[in-house]
């Protein structure tokens, strides 16, 4: 589904048709270890669907550069035994396909060691034709027209009678006069912040949303229209 001129959503990515550029966000790899840290019991089994869906978009698009818009690992002030030996495995994966460019998130503070162990290039927004991708945890200055963001990991609730399900989806709307898209996570564990009832965190997002159409990702894209219409 195209969500923006030339842009195409793809399962919880977005492709840059022209450049032939793919986005993800938000994989937070090395999540389930802290939660057994803390003694949350749960099996790990998120890290093999996140190959496995990293591995069908790749090959749908065949993208010649692939942009992880931050958050690819987990914890904040360390690097963890899981983070060393899975993000290693993402890079290398990813890696058969195409160039990586790692836009630095909020957790990322110590990605420099993993980074440059496979010679990556880390930096603090990718700009390319008419779009600028930025991690969301701070406003980056750009004179692209469209500003794509993660961050945020959104989703809504959905309710049918006594039944309620949190899905992931992406948002299109405005910020200062920019066409402005917000990127689900690529994380399992969670499903995200709920837009409609959540608060919401990334400075791009102080402001009333209703008018941000949303696009829910389940089987396929679902164009759930104007925000203000699930409220």
């Amino acid at each position: 589904m195209e969500i923006s001129k030339g842009i195409e959503v793809v399962d919880l990515g977005l492709f840059i048709v022209k450049e032939k550029v793919l986005v993800v966000s938000d994989l937070h790899i090395g999540y389930e270890e802290e939660l057994n840290k803390k003694g949350v019991l749960m099996p790990r089994f998120s890290f093999k669907d996140l190959v496995d869906r990293l591995d069908l978009m790749l090959k749908e698009v065949r993208p010649k550069v692939i942009v992880i818009n931050g958050d690819l690992k987990h914890e904040f002030g360390t690097i963890s035994e899981q983070e060393w030996r899975d993000t290693l495995k993402v890079i290398d994966m990813v890696s058969r396909f195409g160039k990586i460019v790692l836009v630095k998130g909020n957790h990322d503070n110590i990605l420099g060691p993993i980074a440059k162990k496979r010679k990556v290039e880390v930096v603090d927004k990718f700009e390319v034709d008419g779009v600028c991708v930025a991690h969301g945890d701070s406003v980056v200055e750009t004179k692209k027209k469209v500003v794509i963001i993660g961050h945020e990991h959104p989703a809504v609730m959905l309710s049918e009678g006594e039944r309620k399900e949190k899905v992931k989806c992406f948002l299109k709307g405005k910020f200062k006069g920019k066409e402005l898209i917000v990127m689900p996570s690529m994380n399992q564990v969670t499903e995200g912040t709920d837009v409609l009832s959540e608060k919401l965190l990334s400075p791009y997002l102080q402001k009333s949303l209703g008018s941000f159409e949303v696009y829910v990702v389940a089987d396929k894209v679902y164009d759930f229209g104007k925000l203000k219409n699930l409220s």
